[in-house]
């Protein structure tokens, strides 16, 4: 009989503020601890390395998301809003939803939607620039600004109340983290408010009749939903959908004005858009790790992750794993980032991956076109969130 090895333990907590401002060291520890890590702190356990990352993220027979992606297990505990029915939830009750949205999100919904969000990014542009050069703080003026024009009107919903969408999703990312964390805390404060309003926008008689949200009632309707699906399928549009795209477009702007050259290389060939969103992605990692829970022991690298036990999945760390990548902690536009799971991998790998590409795509080819330079004039200030990677400001000058 082969031994199984004790877990290296670490004394590391992923949720405290210095981590979260600067998590690289604690993510090569991990990686150098082992391939399976154990985080007493929080009686869990931890990957990092890409290549156990991905095989977990991949193995949902073994690794359950059913029982939550945060700390918090759902066998044990009551979660604070009824759980996902795509990120919290495993065939067969994910299958329905999942190629619902599939469907409405796919390449079809993109070609309609791509000429109208080039206009709409080219009109804000416009009206940024409409003085010439300007500084300005990237993150309320281009990374907010664009996904809340863009992505609300697509799903169908009204103009009033999406000032609740960032503070909505900000919370529901900190509450994968542990109850008692500051920031779930301060967010408790008035996530009734925001919750109650997002709830009421996933009704099918506050959704406009043309839309992402029209078109998951239209699924019920038609039986490939229920009718008490729908409005959850609808909420997870609006949770995963603005906050996680927000975040990916000012890691990117924010690569690109702190590297050496790479507004003038992308300007050069804008053809690589996608491929510089990717990176950005892959470099930054805007959803830091999400959980999984063994459903059996199940072996990991000379460990075993004991069964019911969680084991906290660190898709950023995996992102800059030097045994898979090249250079990892340069942001490098003539790499191929394909491989990367920043959206995740397998079965739940973020559905609308393409719609985040497409709203990235729209903003910076429009920057593009009447940027010369993009530079910073200040410090940047990182927004802390338990599992994301995000900016509070990005002052930057804008050369027209």
């Amino acid at each position: 009989m082969t031994a199984v090895a004790t877990p290296p333990e670490l004394d590391l907590d992923p949720f405290a503020d210095d981590v979260l401002r600067d998590p690289l060291p604690a993510h090569a520890a991990l990686r150098d601890a082992g391939a399976l890590v154990r985080l007493p702190r929080y009686d869990t356990f931890a990957v990092a390395r890409y290549a156990d990352v991905r095989a977990l993220l991949s193995d949902w027979q073994s690794f359950e998301s059913a029982a939550g992606v945060g700390l918090t297990n759902f066998r044990r505990e009551t979660p604070w809003r009824p759980p996902s029915l795509l990120l919290e939830a495993d065939p067969p009750a994910h299958d329905a939803p999942r190629t619902v949205l599939a469907g409405i999100l796919g390449p079809r919904a993109l070609r309609r939607l791509r000429a109208d969000w080039a206009a709409d990014a080219d009109r804000l542009v416009e009206d940024l620039l409409a003085g010439g050069s300007v500084e300005v703080d990237a993150v309320p003026t281009l990374a907010e600004a664009f996904p809340l024009r863009v992505f609300p009107d697509a799903v169908g919903l009204g103009r009033e109340g999406r000032e609740h969408l960032l503070p909505y999703g900000d919370h529901a990312f900190n509450a994968f983290g542990p109850t008692d964390n500051p920031r779930v805390l301060a967010g408790n404060e008035r996530m009734a408010e925001h919750a109650g309003w997002v709830g009421q926008q996933c009704l099918r008689e506050n959704l406009s009749p043309v839309g992402f949200g029209a078109d998951v009632w239209a699924a019920a309707d038609r039986g490939d939903l229920t009718h008490a699906q729908a409005p959850l399928v609808v909420r997870s549009l609006l949770t995963a959908g603005v906050d996680t795209t927000v975040h990916g477009i000012g890691a990117l702007l924010h690569a690109l004005a702190v590297t050496p050259g790479a507004w003038e290389a992308l300007r050069a060939r804008p053809e690589l858009v996608r491929v510089a969103f990717d990176e950005a992605v892959r470099w930054e990692s805007p959803v830091q790790a999400f959980f999984r829970t063994a459903v059996r022991d199940v072996p990991v690298g000379d460990g075993v992750v004991p069964a019911g036990e969680k084991v906290l999945v660190f898709f950023a760390a995996a992102n800059r794993d030097p045994r898979h990548w090249a250079d990892p902690d340069r942001f490098d536009l003539t790499r191929d980032p394909s491989g990367h799971v920043g959206f995740g991998m397998g079965i739940h790998q973020c559905v609308g991956q393409h719609v985040a590409r497409l709203e990235a795509e729209s903003l910076l080819t429009a920057l593009l076109a009447r940027v010369t330079r993009l530079k910073l004039t200040g410090a940047p200030v990182r927004h802390l969130n338990n599992t994301l990677r995000a900016w509070e400001s990005l002052p930057v000058r804008l050369t027209a």
